[in-house]
């Protein structure tokens, strides 16, 4: 979109950042006075950090920034072909994205606020490209969530099997089209999709891939980070599950949460509640699983979030031409 009018981009450049911070924080404020059990969830946090599993805290807080890092080198990879960033910038750019799309369904805003940190006129085509970047996480989460599925497999329940099987077909489709970005610009040449919108993804086919293997790689990497940050808080918060038996059961959680049409903001109740139901046959403690799934949801989405949005509001989203 081009907003021709320079007093128009100076007075959305100062207000689009503060606006969006300040919506972000009283979001933030009234998902967390809402959770059921927040006295004692809190309780238990406190307890958890000034105790000897405060360790445990601290690393899954470190590891947060690892986390982020390899995001941001998942999207210097692929934004290469249309233009070379730093580290730095593409850091900036997925945290900006995330403050953005935290509050949107499934944070599809996020593809948009990552493109706000793009050169004009470079933007709708690398919309496409975090596209690709969020499709490499969802390949691993469904590969890791399908083995969780037979971790906790159900020979009572036929359907069980069946949703298993299916997960599995899904997976190999994806993974077939992953490494085939060129698949997807001729079907939609074939259904017949305008080239005004078109034009916009021919820059798919041009990812390499070995480029994509690269990301998919880091993505896994990504993946096992989340895993090993939320084993350390339930732990930390008294849910003794086991690594084992907690990693698997973790993938199947994430693979729920990769289904469910929710906001990153309100998919705390989901968490909280699907986290019980899978662990509650190795714990009782329910208060400390939605400790930790609280504690997981602030460190990998609003604290990075919070930090998006103070870098948005420093950010010129439209250029100022003297």
């Amino acid at each position: 979109m081009t907003i021709p009018n320079k007093s128009i981009k100076i007075f959305l450049n100062r207000v689009i950042g503060p606006a969006l911070f300040v919506w972000l924080s009283y979001s933030i404020y009234r998902q967390i006075l809402q959770q059921p059990n927040l006295h004692q969830s809190v309780q238990q946090v406190k307890e958890a950090i000034y105790g000897s599993q405060a360790w445990k805290c601290w690393l899954a807080i470190a590891l947060m920034f690892f986390n982020w890092l390899i995001e941001a080198g998942k999207w210097k990879l692929l934004l290469r072909p249309l233009e070379t960033i730093s580290l730095k910038h593409a850091l900036k750019s997925v945290l900006g994205g995330l403050a953005i799309g935290i509050n949107t369904p499934n944070r599809i805003g996020e593809y948009s606020g990552r493109a706000l940190y793009v050169s004009e006129g470079k933007r709708m085509r690398s919309v496409s490209l975090a596209l690709v970047c969020s499709f490499s996480q969802l390949l691993v989460t469904l590969f890791f969530g399908s083995l969780g599925l037979l971790f906790i497999k159900q020979d009572s329940m036929s359907w069980f099997g069946v949703m298993q099987a299916g997960m599995c077909v899904l997976t190999m489709f994806f993974i077939c089209l992953y490494f085939r970005l060129g698949w997807i610009v001729s079907a939609a040449r074939k259904i017949k999709v305008p080239e005004k919108w078109l034009r916009h993804f021919m820059i798919l086919p041009a990812v390499s891939v070995s480029v994509l293997l690269r990301v998919l790689c880091l993505s896994a990497l990504r993946y096992l980070i989340f895993l090993c940050q939320y084993i350390l808080l339930l732990e930390a918060m008294q849910v003794h599950a086991g690594w084992w038996n907690a990693f698997w059961l973790i993938s199947v959680l994430y693979l729920i949460l990769a289904f469910v049409p929710t906001m990153a903001l309100l998919e705390l109740g989901i968490r909280g509640k699907a986290g019980i139901l899978l662990f509650q046959t190795f714990s009782a403690n329910t208060v400390g699983i939605y400790a930790a799934s609280t504690g997981i949801w602030l460190v990998n989405l609003v604290l990075p979030a919070l930090a998006g949005g103070l870098l948005v509001i420093k950010h010129k989203i439209f250029n100022i031409k003297q």
